[in-house]
């Protein structure tokens, strides 16, 4: 019979989140509740919670596996978890927690957690904590019927039974394997980059005639608009802005400008990555321990925090040797690193059927040189790099929704050269046009777009009388469907390299998914058989009309990697 689980956290100074009691409900309606000592766990229950043919129901399914493996239990046989069926059936609410949704669907008032569904005060009476559980058990089952007849009907039972559950315990292994950093290396870097601050911090007092507290925007808007007379581009209730777009602006007209910009980056970065790397490095194993969320994006990405290490960044130099940080752990280890290329713009060629794109991608040719020669009327071998990447933007400009301003202020052209560049586009790509004014229609009438595999985001403003709202909403319906369906192949490609890997001898593991790219950590024997695995799997998740193409880079840290595969 089917269990309904709750795990009984004490958050209080003495329990700091562990774990201290064991709630399930059977499906004739008795609801157990076992305390939990520090002595050890039940040999008899976990085997039970390890028991793949006792399907278990769970709302926030990732924190019972945490909490569970904590105490060395395994938990096996996940049939469903309420979180992830009511992101799915409305991804507004997020990570819901279950009074939430005892209110939505059931009209269930259920006493309210001061800490989460399951988390109790410290020290709280057995009899207490069973109760305590057990109200919220008995609220499981019927809101589990309501989810499961919202998946069914809206055709979201296949995505959250095929991909979404079964992701759950992809993403808890790849939690707890975490990704191998290299402490001193940030320590060093973290070192040069503080006297790279000392000597731009110089250089601006000099370029500026006197020093200033660089962080106080009041004592930095002084010396630019009244002492160095720049002039003013913007103004807030307190006075004169210095945010980045002021500060580009202005970056023309003094040097110390340019200074200005390039010490809040270098300032960002160490801060915000060498420093906060280091702090969150478990000294147990030497490594990093993300949390990836399931249930928080409106168009399906994963996100992840405490650290978020999908923001990394890779197009500056400093940004480069961040990256160098994260390495392979132990000696004859290696990162293996698969990224989808131009995904987005394969699935855009899918939905829109467009004739010119999809013979580009099928032809292997490079989507942005063809883009350029069709955009400025000459032969593709007479596409010079700048305009690549005039064409680059452009694609991904009509991505996302951009507008002439949006694209003149990437581009660094005037509004008008940049919608006279959207038009030429459109006149080549008539394909494209017309399924983005096709998809805002429907979206419009529906009042929700789709992904390839169903996922649905609901944008109600498509309708409404605020016109920014309403903007915003468009360029939200052209952009979902293919940011969402890049999500689904992606996490469908994650559920199916996990159990190949489960079932093989290889010993290699996902360690981390950043969007369109999957890092895996393996044994350096294991590279070609891993390559050639990951590879296949990436590239065949879906079928669309055109190709879905890898690449395969292995290194010894996640900047300096080389290709592994190559095509014939």
């Amino acid at each position: 019979a089917e269990m309904g689980l709750g795990i009984v956290t004490d958050l209080g100074p003495a329990g700091a989140g562990g774990l201290c009691g064991l709630a399930w409900r059977g499906s004739e309606g008795t609801v157990c509740y076992f305390p939990l000592s520090n002595k050890g766990f039940p040999p008899e229950l976990a085997a039970c919670l390890a028991d793949p043919g006792w399907p278990k129901v769970c709302h926030d399914a990732k924190t019972h596996l945490s909490l569970l493996a904590a105490r060395g239990v395994n938990l096996e046989g996940l049939a469903f978890d309420t979180m992830v069926a009511s992101y799915l059936v409305n991804p507004v609410l997020g990570e819901a927690d279950l009074e939430e949704l005892a209110r939505s669907y059931l009209d269930v008032s259920l006493p309210e957690a001061e800490f989460g569904p399951f988390n109790l005060p410290a020290h709280l009476p057995a009899e207490e904590a069973a109760r305590f559980a057990a109200v919220r058990l008995a609220a499981m089952e019927p809101l589990k019927e309501k989810l499961s007849g919202r998946l069914r009907e809206d055709g979201l039972w296949e995505l959250f039974t095929t991909v979404e559950l079964p992701l759950t315990p992809v993403l808890f292994a790849m939690e707890r394997a975490g990704v191998a950093v290299d402490l001193p290396f940030l320590r060093q870097l973290g070192a040069e980059m503080a006297t790279q601050l000392a000597r731009l911090e110089e250089e601006i007092y000099t370029l500026a005639g006197g020093r200033f507290n660089l962080n106080s925007p009041k004592q930095l808007a002084k010396v630019l608009f009244e002492d160095l007379k720049l002039p003013v581009k913007k103004k807030t209730k307190t006075g004169y802005s210095t945010d980045a777009e002021v500060l580009e602006e202005l970056a023309p007209e003094h040097p110390v400008v340019a200074r200005l910009l390039d010490y809040r980056q270098l300032a960002k970065l160490k801060s915000t990555y060498v420093d906060a790397l280091q702090a969150v490095v478990d000294p147990r194993d030497g490594r990093v321990h993300t949390t990836f969320n399931q249930a928080i994006t409106a168009t399906g990405r994963l996100s992840s925090a405490e650290p978020n290490l999908q923001n990394i960044p890779v197009r500056s130099e400093e940004g480069r040797r961040i990256r160098k940080a994260f390495i392979a752990g132990g000696p004859d280890a290696l990162l293996l690193a698969a990224d989808y290329s131009q995904i987005e713009l394969r699935v855009l060629a899918h939905f829109s059927n467009d004739p010119a794109f999809l013979a580009a991608f099928r032809e292997g040719d490079d989507i942005h040189r063809r883009t350029a020669a069709e955009v400025f009327g000459v032969p593709e071998e007479a596409v010079t790099p700048a305009m690549r990447n005039l064409a680059k933007a452009i694609n991904f400009g009509i991505i996302y929704g951009q507008t002439p301003y949006g694209l003149a202020k990437v581009l660094g052209v005037s509004p008008s050269e940049a919608d006279s560049y959207i038009k030429r586009y459109f006149q080549r790509y008539q394909g494209v046009r017309e399924y983005l004014v096709r998809t805002v229609e429907e979206a419009r009438s529906r009042k929700y777009v789709t992904t390839l595999l169903g996922r649905r985001r609901y944008l109600p403003d498509l309708a409404g009388q605020n016109r920014v709202a309403r903007a915003y909403a468009e360029r939200m319906a052209r952009n979902t469907p293919i940011q969402g369906t890049a999500a689904d192949i992606i996490k469908v490609a994650m559920v199916r390299i996990y159990h190949r890997l489960k079932g093989s001898s290889l010993r290699a593991k996902l360690i981390l998914q950043v969007h369109d790219e999957l890092i895996f950590e393996l044994p350096r024997e294991e590279l070609h058989p891993l390559a050639v695995l990951v590879r296949e799997e990436m590239e065949n998740a879906v079928r669309l009309n055109v190709p879905l193409v890898v690449e395969v880079k292995a290194g010894v840290n996640w900047a300096e990697m080389e290709v592994v595969l190559t095509r014939a």
